[in-house]
């Protein structure tokens, strides 16, 4: 009976530390709400759940996320409001399991100490807590991946749990090809060097033929996104590949970093942007030093760090853009070798005198890290500042909503420019074409929403493109309500 009890309270211990870091990282942050692209996501799963074709064509819209899609529509039944709230508290604990899956990583491949650090290292880090407070895919994208790879460190060749990528593919299209790969390498089809390199040998894994059941099954599970994410596409467009046309054509428009020529530049410094100079320190010791004494442990991870690299190199090569975000992999691999830098010579035997220098190399790291941790922490502080003037600027549009001062009675709503659409559609429950940016055109009749001042219109982040557009207040339109943030004007004549 009190075995039955520790067993329990174990696979508990997981979940609940889980939940206890989400609370915890909502209260340090002191912000959250949910980003432009999940908002469309939703919105779109909304439409779906009222019968409606999803607006993936409104101007500068999100590239479409399948598995949010499908959220959207489970939660639609419940209102607009609980739709944002349940969306953003899973945002929450997305990031919390993505320390806790990088920390378990850490202890597998270097012991507890450089899982601690990692963890510690990565959830502090500016982009990750900014992106993740505002519930962008990408985490709950990492998580997955994150945990495919602890399910393969922890049992190798372990087959279709691994393939729970499947799920990552529907949020992110890398995945597609971690799919595909781990598929090769599960039925044997790539070189024997390169699967003893991934680790199988090492582990003791006997390769077998596979029955003709499992390789169905395999195969299955490594093509479902793929084949989801593109019919899905097809049904709703007509084109099986527009959302690769569309991330390129909205890379293009707002001239972000792609192509292979930027490769070298962008990604390097994509890296320095999340982690910074000490933390890539610590990751090169640790690397360097656990490939070259404790090779074993370090394979697998070192073979999932260079394929993400790789991977990422490649989506951009195809025109998609070199964003922070999709270097999240990556860094959280090199956040677990920069605690493999710190503690990683603590596996090494007592008498070896490459210990003493190991040990020498994590001082080092350990002072840069606590010399450049008060910069980090008001770094923290000036993004989560920034990101409060949004929230409460996004709270006073809704209030507006809430108190029908924001309506379609009249018409469409037309705002300045492209970052409230998805919001305003989503709480108003409407397609995205119902509400205009003044970027794509003026709107003659219904409800106009603009800035109070130039700080709302700063701290909202209002516009896309550079220089902004000179919106105005269409003409013939009236005030008819107004808060500290926003007014809302009004015209109905042509209304019949």
């Amino acid at each position: 009976m009190v075995g039955s009890i520790k067993r329990f309270a174990g696979h508990l211990g997981a979940p609940l530390a889980i939940a206890a870091g989400a609370v915890l990282l909502r209260l340090i942050s002191g912000v959250g709400f949910v980003n432009d692209d999940t908002l469309y996501a939703l919105t779109w799963g909304g439409q779906l759940a009222r019968g409606e074709t999803p607006a993936y064509g409104v101007p500068s819209s999100s590239t479409p996320h399948p598995l949010v899609e499908l959220l959207g529509v489970v939660l639609a039944v419940l209102g607009p409001h609980a739709v944002a709230e349940i969306t953003l508290a899973l945002g929450f604990l997305a990031l919390s399991a993505c320390g806790w899956v990088i920390y378990r990583l850490g202890a597998q491949w270097f012991g507890r100490g450089a899982g601690v650090l990692a963890g510690l290292i990565f959830l502090t880090r500016v982009p990750v807590l900014s992106y993740g407070v505002r519930a962008y895919v990408d985490l709950p994208y990492l998580l997955l991946v994150l945990a495919a790879v602890l399910v393969e460190s922890r049992r190798r060749r372990a087959g279709a749990p691994v393939l729970v990528l499947a799920l990552a593919g529907l949020l992110r299209p890398e995945a597609w090809v971690f799919s595909g790969l781990y598929w090769l390498y599960m039925i044997d089809w790539l070189p024997s060097s390169v699967r003893a390199r991934i680790g199988a040998q090492q582990a003791g894994a006997v390769a077998h033929v596979r029955t003709r059941r499992e390789l169905i099954e395999l195969t299955l599970l490594a093509a479902a996104a793929p084949l989801a994410w593109i019919l899905s596409d097809l049904a709703i467009t007509g084109q099986p590949l527009w959302s690769l046309t569309h991330t390129q054509h909205d890379t293009e428009t707002f001239h972000r970093y792609t192509g292979i020529a930027d490769v070298p530049k962008y990604i390097p410094q994509r890296f320095r942007e999340i982690l910074a100079a000490p933390v890539l320190l610590g990751a090169a010791l640790g690397g360097v030093l656990s490939l070259l004494w404790l090779r074993q442990r370090a394979l697998l991870g070192a073979v999932a760090g260079v394929v993400a690299v790789l991977v990422f190199a490649a989506f951009a090569s195809v025109g998609l853009p070199i964003d922070t975000r999709y270097a999240f992999l990556s860094a959280a691999i090199l956040c677990v070798f920069c605690g493999a830098g710190v503690f990683g010579w603590k596996d090494m035997p007592h008498g070896d005198p490459r210990r003493r220098w190991w040990m020498a190399g994590s001082a080092i790291v350990v002072l840069v890290l606590l010399a450049t941790a008060p910069k980090q922490y008001r770094t923290l502080n000036t993004e989560f500042t920034k990101l409060a003037r949004e929230q409460s600027a996004e709270d006073s549009m809704l209030a507006l909503v809430h108190s029908r001062a924001i309506n379609l009675r009249c018409g469409p709503v037309g705002v300045p420019g492209y970052a409230p659409v998805p919001l305003l559609a989503l709480y108003l429950r409407t397609s995205p074409w119902n509400v205009v940016s003044a970027e794509v055109r003026p709107i003659v009749h219904g409800t106009y929403v603009d800035p109070a001042s130039k700080k709302v219109e700063d701290d909202y982040g209002l516009y896309l493109h550079e220089p902004h557009p000179a919106a105005k207040v269409p003409p013939g339109f009236a005030e008819a309500h107004a808060n500290n943030s926003w007014v809302v004007f009004e015209h109905c004549a042509a209304v019949t």
